[in-house]
């Protein structure tokens, strides 16, 4: 590590074993600075810094402790917040704090980390997840997640941001958890309890752009950011052009941070085509590496969120990929959404929401490999053929589909209940990994909405794009459909989104066919398996389907699913529907069950034919004595 002591990160106020902080700050452009010390005293102490190669400046202050403020000057100029600063206790814009992640006592030793497979996940905004918003609040949930049968809680970004509220997506303080939901050690303590109830935890990192406002990146060095790339946010960060060795490191460094010193068990990367870099070794790659390098001897997973739908993430290193273990499948997500709503609009141009759908999308993974798109007018996609299924991260909701809705409904305010609970065992009991996104287990009727504070010029600026994006959907593009948008940065429209806990007992029927769905899921072997070519499937009708779920010793499963009419197949010439021999079909499993607020399920095999009920998901296994 560069500079005289051993540090953790290359740049940032560092504590010292024996005393002092140890600081480091990129600033090539400068010829002078300093640290100022207790940064908003009426009389700072300054400490000028000393140059090193590549643009670096780096002092040591015996006197400091950790919990001291502090600032950089450039050049005599106005002092600005430490670029890498582990802590903004008032925001992006306020001074930089030191902290000492040794100082906190972690009781996970015995914890070795999670692999992909065999994952429940669990996405959540802290900021709403209670009605608190800290993590201190939703750590007390964790041992109610841990019942439920979730495996990963996967956290919306956490990087500081400016403003009392946001999802998080524009975060300018990279290494700086918010002071919005607690201070560091809150984090921590939330990843160590985590662990403590058998839970794994990810953080979802953006490194494509950041936030427009209260990124001081710029000031210490125009290099921060390309001149040959752009995102739909603005500028593109600079991982390939001059001087972006720098840049490399900080943002690499910043990726294994989170798993150093916050025991984090992996990443969801944002939106990676808009990671721009064309050196031999992306930097997606090399965060891979420095990630699972600092894990050590535990295991990590990392997810890519991939519209293009790249299998390239996911393949080794050693083969030219970049290493990650998982990949959001919207396929799953848009013809599970045109199957239950019925709208072909914008992205959903692309799917038709039949059975083959779903049974390509459980066996093969991504719809799209690459064909051409009717939306795009491109081909979409590459082969994915030889990928096991874990890979695929598959889900009803998540974060951006919830509010693309305009009203930010959940789906199953969208649809018949019927349809979502079918869907809804297809998703926790197919081969993918399943995702649940926060208050779907108890059917929330909190919507989740786009919400952002910010300045008032800038708050404008993004509700007008908030519109202009939503207006690709024909319904929404129309007078009455604008003015269902709500303006991101209305307090009121972040309060609409707090989750009401109580509804577990409240709407305890769908929380019961959650939890009874994800334990069906761990105590069959066959659905926990999640073996490439495990699984096969047939259609049956113009909206119902049957999956074969094959098992080593002949106990196969069956899925059927039927989001139409009741159907009485007779005759029913598929062999996917055949019984081990000697042996007959009874219901293990149906999402009528009256627990469930259904009205229950007659045999489906019958001297008839088989009579499949309508709106309904059926799990089957063989049994003797029924002929």
């Amino acid at each position: 590590m560069p500079g005289e002591y051993n540090r953790r990160l290359p740049v940032g106020a560092e504590v010292l074993p024996h005393g002092g902080v140890h600081f480091r700050v990129w600033a090539p452009a400068s010829k002078k600075v300093e640290i100022l010390i207790n940064s908003e005293s009426e009389n700072p102490t300054a400490i000028e810094m000393g140059r090193e190669p590549d643009g670096y400046f780096a002092a040591t202050a015996p006197d400091v402790r950790a919990c001291v403020l502090y600032r950089y000057r450039l050049d005599g100029k106005d002092a600005r917040p430490d670029p890498a600063s582990r802590f903004q206790p008032f925001g992006p814009h306020g001074p930089s704090q030191v902290i000492d992640p040794a100082s906190f006592r972690w009781t996970d030793d015995k914890w070795t980390g999670i692999s992909l497979d065999g994952q429940i996940i669990y996405e959540m905004h802290i900021g709403t997840f209670t009605p608190e918003g800290t993590f201190s609040a939703a750590a007390k949930e964790i041992p109610e997640l841990a019942d439920l049968g979730i495996t990963v809680i996967e956290i919306m970004p956490v990087a500081d941001f400016p403003g009392a509220f946001g999802w998080g997506y524009d975060g300018v303080c990279m290494f700086a958890p918010t002071r919005l939901y607690g201070e560091p050690d809150d984090v921590r303590r939330f990843v160590d309890v985590a662990h403590a109830h058998g839970l794994g935890v990810i953080l979802d990192i953006v490194y494509n752009h950041l936030g427009p406002d209260g990124n001081y990146l710029g000031q210490f060095s125009g290099a921060y950011f390309s001149r040959r790339h752009t995102t739909e946010w603005g500028a593109a960060i600079n991982y390939d052009d001059e001087s972006s060795e720098p840049v490399r490191e900080f943002f690499s460094c910043n990726a294994s941070y989170w798993i150093d010193e916050f025991h984090f068990d992996g990443l969801r990367f944002d939106s990676t085509p808009d990671v721009f870099d064309d050196s031999p070794e992306h930097i997606l790659a090399d965060m891979s590496r420095r990630a699972r390098a600092a894990a050590g001897a535990r295991s990590i997973i990392l997810i890519a969120e991939n519209e293009p739908q790249e299998v390239k993430l996911v393949r080794p290193l050693d083969q030219g990929g970049y290493g990650m273990d998982g990949l959001w499948n919207d396929d799953f997500h848009h013809t599970a959404m045109v199957a239950l709503t019925g709208v072909k609009d914008f992205y959903y141009a692309d799917y038709f929401g039949t059975p083959q759908e779903f049974i390509s999308c459980v066996k093969w993974g991504y719809l799209y490999q690459g064909q051409r798109s009717k939306l795009r007018k491109h081909r979409r996609g590459t082969c994915a053929f030889g990928i096991k299924p874990a890979t695929f991260v598959t889900y009803l909701q998540n974060h951006d589909q919830i509010a693309n809705s305009a009203r930010g409904l959940r789906c199953h305010e969208l649809t018949a209940p019927g349809r979502y609970k079918a869907l809804t065992a297809l998703t926790l009991l197919g081969p993918g990994t399943p995702m649940l996104f926060q208050g779907q287990e108890f059917a929330s009727s909190s919507p989740f909405l786009f919400f952002a504070d910010h300045k008032p010029e800038l708050a404008e600026l993004i509700h007008k794009g908030r519109r202009e994006f939503l207006a690709r959907f024909r319904r929404i593009a129309t007078d009455k459909g604008q003015s269902l948008i709500p303006d991101p940065a209305d307090p009121g429209t972040f309060t609409q989104c707090l989750l009401d806990l109580s509804e577990r007992e409240a709407h305890g029927a769908i929380y019961k066919m959650h939890r009874d769905l994800i334990r069906l899921r761990k105590s069959e072997s066959v659905f926990r398996a999640q073996r490439l070519g495990g699984v096969d499937g047939a259609v049956l009708g113009a909206d119902a389907f049957v999956l074969r779920f094959f098992a080593e010793n002949g106990q196969d499963l069956l899925l059927i699913v039927n989001l139409g009419l009741d159907i009485n197949l007779n005759p029913a010439p598929e062999p996917l529907l055949a019984p081990p021999e000697g042996m007959g079909w009874q219901t293990l499993w149906s999402s009528e069950n009256p627990d469930y607020g259904g009205s229950g399920t007659p045999p489906l095999d019958t001297p008839e034919g088989w009579r499949i009920p309508g709106c309904a998901a059926v799990v089957m296994r063989p049994a003797e004595g029924i002929s």
